[in-house]
Order: C-alpha cells, then structure tokens, then sequence
C-alpha cells in the first residue's frame, strides 16, 4: 500500500519528466481517480512547489518555469559538466541510454531558468565527442547489476559468450568497471581460471548477485589492469623498438595498450603483441621521434616498404617544376 506522500512526490517526478501533463494522464499513471489527483497537487502546493494548472478540456499541470527545486540548484559550470556527461552516456554503448539520457535532460530543463536553459540546449545541439568507437551496445541492467556487486562486495555467478561463440559460467568477484576502445568491461577475480580476468560487458548474458562477500586489493585499479591485460595479450609476433623519447612522451604518442613500456639507457623499449607487422609499421612511423627496431627483422623489411609507397606518393602528387624562361 502506497503512502500518501510517496504518491505526491511520484507526481512531482512526473511534472518534472513532462513539461506539461494533464490531470487524467497523471491518474491512469498512477492508478487513482482526478480527485486523489487534485490532493497531491495541494500536497505540493502546501510544501511550496508552484504549480501551475491550466484550465479547459485539454487543461493541464506544469512546474512554474525557472523553479528551482532543492535538489536541482546548479551552477553554470555545473549545468555543463551536466550535460556533457549526458551526450557522453549516450555515447558509450549503454542500449537503454538514448531514452535516459532524453528522460534526463527533460528533467534538468523543467526546472532550470530560461537563461540556463539555454546554455545546456546549445551544448546538447552543438557539441560532438570523439566516441565513435563505442560499438558495442552492453545492456544497462548489467552494468548496474556488476557495479553494485562491486560496490557491495558481492560475489556474481556470470554467463558468459566468448567471441568464437563458446557459453561458460563461473562465480566472479566484480573489483570494478571500465570502458576503454568502445567497449565496457568489467575486471575481477574468476573463480573458475583462478585468477584476475577480464570480460566485455557486450559479451555478458546473464548475471546474479550472490550471497557469498569478497576482499578486494586496497587501491586496486580497473582501468590500470584493463590496460595491461590487452598490452599482454598473447600474439603470432613479438616486437621490440626502442624509441628515442621520455617514458610520458611514448605513452601520450602510442598509448599504454599498445605493450609493455620500460626506460632504458637510450629512450624507452617497447615490447609489443601484434598479429601484423604492417600495421605496428604504420604506427611507428607516425610517431615525432626516431627509434631503432630490435626485432623481429621483419619489422624492418616492413617499414622500408611502407617508406617506398610513401615517396611513391609523394611523387606522385607532387606538381611538376614549372619551365624555366
């Protein structure tokens, strides 16, 4: 049975998710008659929300532009931070995003004043991020099932399919989330393999709270983690380039996927994973500095081929000396 508030403050959500919303409308959503609904708008009223009823066959109530309520007083660097957290959500891969983020927005702009109203639409109209990697459409009750297991120290018994398409299940302590390459994974200890393990949220089919609690390592980070599993991944070659910069400037340039970074006498080694030459080629010569391959000396081999197609190009597109006169 609901409270009598508890149905009040449902109505107020609803007044600040629409901009304008009849009183029939707020009944059926609620399951009470007109009148029950006319008590809440006075219970409302009473605890100093304005509240504007308009009359007439297709009347209608709304909040009283520029209301501010307690818990909606923003800035305007807040607004901002607001809103771009909002197009970044929407962003990054989460299926039920678009319509929350909608819902959200709604929200803010019911009761924001028409000045600050302003800013945060321009900013949803006009600013684009650089997401275009996010591919993968994880499911939102997932990640919010893995983060308060996380948060709870709760262990999670997990389905999960691999990319060749195989099932498995394991108990799994969640130590965190993170999203890195368009993807979201969650980072944790597996039960089944016996040590630290990471899965794409994308590939997650289903997953249960347990009973069971877990440690998780003092200042463990995901992210960190993350990085250094897919650096680590095993692969058909291994390189190894030293590059003739800082240790900061080699992570900034190539990122710390790429593989394991160490400072050396002469710059920074990189030793790399990679399934093709050709392309741990091209990122080598996009880089600002020199380096000097240690191996494999295929790489080499690689690289002069794609320093021949280069001056090719060059030729090619460079226009002819004009004729002396």
């Amino acid at each position: 049975m609901y409270h009598p508030t508890t149905r009040a403050l449902a109505v107020l959500e609803l007044l600040q998710t629409h901009r304008r919303i009849s009183g029939a409308e707020i009944a059926r959503r609620l399951g009470v008659d007109t009148r029950t609904v006319r008590r809440y708008i006075a219970t409302l009223e009473e605890i100093g929300i304005p509240i504007t009823a308009e009359r007439g066959r297709h009347g209608a109530y709304l909040l009283v532009a520029g209301f501010k309520l307690p818990p909606m007083m923003f800035t305007d660097d807040e607004a901002l931070a607001l809103s771009v957290g909002l197009l970044a959500a929407r962003s990054m891969g989460l299926t039920e995003a678009s319509a929350a983020v909608a819902s959200a927005q709604a929200k803010l702009e019911r009761v924001m004043p028409e000045r600050l109203k302003g800013r945060t639409r321009a900013v949803a109209e006009t600013v684009m991020l650089d997401v275009s990697r996010s591919s993968a459409a994880g499911a939102s009750d997932i990640l919010f099932t893995l983060s308060t297991a996380a948060q709870q120290y709760r262990r999670v018994h997990l389905r999960y399919c691999s990319a060749e398409g195989e099932e498995s299940e394991r108990e799994f302590d969640p130590y965190g989330l993170a999203h890195r390459g368009g993807q979201w994974y969650v980072v944790g200890m597996c039960h089944l393999r016996k040590g630290l393990r990471s899965f794409r949220l994308d590939r997650v089919t289903e997953v249960d709270m347990l009973d069971a609690g877990f440690v998780r390592p003092s200042n463990f980070d995901a992210v960190a983690h993350l990085t250094f599993s897919i650096a680590t991944l095993p692969r058909s070659i291994t390189a190894e380039v030293v590059l003739h910069t800082t240790l900061q400037d080699a992570l900034e340039r190539l990122g710390g996927s790429m593989g394991l970074f160490e400072p050396v006498e002469d710059g920074v080694l990189l030793r790399a994973q990679v399934d093709e030459l050709d392309w741990l080629a091209r990122q080598l010569a996009r880089l600002p500095f020199d380096f000097c391959v240690r191996q494999p000396p295929a790489l080499r081999d690689a690289l002069n081929v794609l320093s021949q197609r280069l001056s090719k190009l060059a030729d090619t597109n460079t226009p002819p000396l004009p004729s002396p006169q």
